[in-house]
């Protein structure tokens, strides 16, 4: 009993590599969330900060991606200006679109427990991965368009449209772009014996 209980405390440590590839997560994200397109329609902005979370997520799984994902939302909510516009502090988390950020959480969660269920480099991989990350980001949409609604008083219907449609598409694209780069990194750095990537489980 002792030896099992020692084992499962060794494998929730986290390895040098594994600090280190979430730090970078985390950097990554901290460097495109403040980058942003304002949307006259809309009181959310076109930001890059999803697709870092994406990219973190097709890289290091639900652990670790969901690590990095946490450690960028509690630097920006101590005040470091790291969310999109560069703005920071727990003002921007409790504010209108503050719910699509903790969103972030629910999409690491959910897409990478897909992830790590896709083995290999192959379109089945991609499109398992694809699917993980759409059904993560209807759970952030939703998420999010609840808080807009409630802290904007807007109705349901008008907080989606103004929180939602215009950004799918470039949603897409970005989910895209981070199964595809991620996916394909992932394996290549388990390949070159890089223990802090996902340990993808065969489904």
């Amino acid at each position: 009993m002792y030896i099992q209980n020692a084992r499962k405390t060794e494998r929730k440590k986290l390895t040098v590599s594994e600090l280190t590839l979430t730090g970078l997560a985390t950097a990554v994200l901290c460097i495109l969330g403040p980058l942003s397109l304002p949307l006259p329609v809309s009181p959310v902005p076109i930001s890059l900060g999803t697709l870092g979370v994406y990219l973190a997520i097709a890289l290091l799984g639900r652990r670790l991606g969901t690590i990095s994902c946490l450690l960028y939302l509690l630097l920006g909510m101590v005040g470091l200006p790291i969310f999109s516009g560069y703005a920071g502090g727990a003002a921007r988390l409790l504010g209108p679109t503050g719910g699509y950020l903790v969103g972030y959480l629910f999409l690491a969660v959910i897409a990478g427990t897909f992830v790590e269920k896709a083995s290999g480099i192959t379109w089945k991989a991609y499109a398992f991965s694809g699917m993980g990350m759409l059904l993560g980001t209807a759970v952030l949409y939703l998420f999010g368009t609840l808080w807009l609604a409630y802290t904007a008083g807007m109705d349901f219907y008008g907080a989606l449209w103004a929180g939602v449609i215009p950004f799918i598409p470039g949603d897409l694209l970005k989910m895209i772009a981070a199964v595809l780069l991620g996916t394909t990194l992932r394996e290549r750095l388990n390949q070159a014996g890089i223990e802090a990537c996902v340990k993808q489980k065969k489904h």
